[in-house]
């Protein structure tokens, strides 16, 4: 009983909702992808009652009189939905600048983030020295060309450690966690990203009161769709990473997984998500749910933009215990993405998806560029004490986290501190309860115990995709949106999720790539053909 307690628990919190007519492809006993039955349309709390707006916007007030409308208007056409290569190309020809694309992205976020009929709620905090980083941008020479990252503005999922912002998690516990920058961070800047702010999130994750809708943090408040205000679900946990990549606010994203929480909002704001090979990508200084689960990962409009943020992120990071050093050079995007065809590429389709009209589309579309689609019958594998997993782990790991990564502010060392915390002041800091949390601090195991629940995990996730795999002799797998982010998390296989269009009510969705580890130069050449052969990303249309 416990285990399926357990497990019916994960479907309700880890991934984006399904609509009734996706509820049949989707079996609660070969994944985690009905995150709930509840319709979120009436929520508790919307505006965020910690964020000061005029304090937000203080830093940047004289630097914004003379970026008028007009001059917004005319960089249009320069910056909305282009990929990083466009933009950089119409800096090196006197088009644009960095400190106009950063100001531009400042006027669309106070334009549109915030307090109006349009509001999406999407960013929890701003860089105040932002806008001096872009005009250092501008002012750089080289006598070698940078990396195409460089002056790019660039948002972070507010569970990351930065020196410039405190990371807060979306929770008030840590609304003072002003911490030095976390290891991706330090790529990032090394490699000349500007860091424009900090994206909205499911408080911790997701992973805290269990009947709350995703996008929401007492911190950021409630994240908006732009595709469906109040109506359409935002995905979560990088709830404010995906909108706020959608809507144009930024370049690019970084977003954080530990079960379809970059591919769940990527899908569900028709952006593309990518989660990394667990260990690609440093995790030290992250705000953490699990250390056997947890990875960082890029969002972007596009699979080019998106290549090129992994590129400037991933590296070995001795502080983490699972980081990889891989042997390949920085080539992700410049020598992999080619709009060749799929010639003999063989993927593998679960056969309840093809019911899917979109999905049966995107076969076809994947036919047509050569590839060769195997249709399956889906392993009878399940994923018990999935739940437990992260109840075991976040109960050190978040302890580790407050103790080695924490701001010296931070009074809170535990899971229960936090607990006792928000009870002082429940209706501001848990409007939803925190049902999750308590079931951390009642959960325990012996350490053989532990190590049974997480090595039964992986080898119920790498049976369901390997058994097919050498059966099939197949180089990837085919989803939809994060329907199989559980598997790949316990695996620890890397996905990447591109738009693949819309159901009949507007809802996006994505195509959903899965393969072994570190796969992720085929799994961004692969889903670039794809995207390249279909352009289904539209715009959100009232956020021209």
């Amino acid at each position: 009983m416990r285990i399926l307690l357990s497990f019916l628990l994960t479907i309700l919190i880890f991934n984006c909702k399904n609509t009734k007519s996706e509820e049949k492809t989707t079996t609660a006993d070969s994944d985690l992808s009905a995150i709930s039955t509840k319709d979120f349309r009436e929520f508790k709390v919307l505006d965020s009652k910690y964020i000061d707006i005029k304090a937000l916007w203080q830093p940047f007030e004289k630097e914004l009189e003379s970026f008028t409308e007009d001059t917004y208007n005319s960089l249009k056409p320069l910056i909305l939905e282009q990929n990083i290569p466009t933009i950089q190309g119409h800096i090196v020809e006197g088009k644009l600048t960095y400190e106009k694309l950063v100001k531009f992205y400042l006027y669309r976020i106070r334009k549109y983030d915030r307090e109006n009929e349009l509001s999406l709620n999407s960013v929890i905090s701003l860089n105040p020295n932002v806008i001096k980083k872009a005009r250092e941008a501008d002012n750089t020479r080289f006598e070698i060309a940078p990396h195409a990252i460089f002056g790019m503005p660039i948002l972070l999922k507010d569970n990351i450690n930065t020196a410039s912002m405190p990371t807060t998690a979306g929770a008030v516990a840590l609304q003072n966690n002003n911490t030095e920058d976390a290891f991706i961070l330090a790529q990032l800047k090394q490699q000349g990203a500007i860091i424009l702010g900090k994206a909205n999130l499911s408080e911790w994750a997701y992973f805290f009161c269990g009947d709350c809708p995703s996008g929401y943090s007492a911190i950021g408040g409630q994240t908006l769709n732009p595709y469906g205000r109040r109506i359409m679900d935002t995905g979560g946990s990088s709830s404010g990473s995906g909108v706020a990549v959608s809507a144009n606010f930024a370049v690019a994203a970084i977003g954080s997984e530990t079960s379809g929480s970059i591919l769940s909002p990527s899908s569900q704001n028709s952006v593309v998500g990518l989660k990394p090979t667990i260990g690609l990508v440093s995790r030290s200084g992250i705000v953490p749910i699990s250390s056997t689960l947890d990875t960082a990962g890029p969002m972007a409009k596009n699979v080019i933009d998106t290549a090129i943020l992994l590129d400037a992120i991933f590296g070995f990071d001795e502080k983490d215990s699972k980081s990889i050093n891989p042997k390949w050079h920085n080539t992700y995007y410049s020598d992999n993405l080619k709009t060749d065809n799929l010639e003999g590429k063989r993927f593998g389709a679960p056969k309840r998806l093809l019911e899917d009209s979109l999905y049966a589309q995107a076969i076809n579309d994947l036919k047509s560029k050569g590839a060769i689609i195997i249709e399956i019958e889906e392993e009878k594998v399940g994923l018990p004490d999935f739940l437990r997993l992260l109840n075991l782990d976040m109960k050190v790991d978040l302890p580790t986290y407050l103790s080695n990564y924490a701001g010296k502010g931070i009074t809170v060392s535990s899971v229960q501190d936090v607990i006792d915390f928000n009870e002082k002041d429940s209706l501001n800091t848990m409007p939803y309860g925190q049902k999750l949390f308590k079931g951390i601090v009642a959960d325990s195991a012996t350490e053989e115990e532990f190590q049974k629940i997480k090595s039964t995990l992986k080898t119920n996730g790498k049976t369901y995709f390997d058994t097919p795999f050498k059966a099939h002799n197949l180089d990837g797998f085919l989803s939809i949106n994060n329907y199989h982010a559980g598997f790949a998390a316990v695996a620890e296989y890397p996905a990447i999720t591109v738009p693949m269009g819309y159901s009949e009510d507007g809802t996006p969705k994505g195509l959903t790539f899965i393969s072994k580890p570190l796969s992720e130069k085929k799994l961004l050449h692969w889903s670039y053909i794809y995207e390249q052969a279909t352009k289904r990303r539209v715009a959100p249309k009232n956020y021209d």
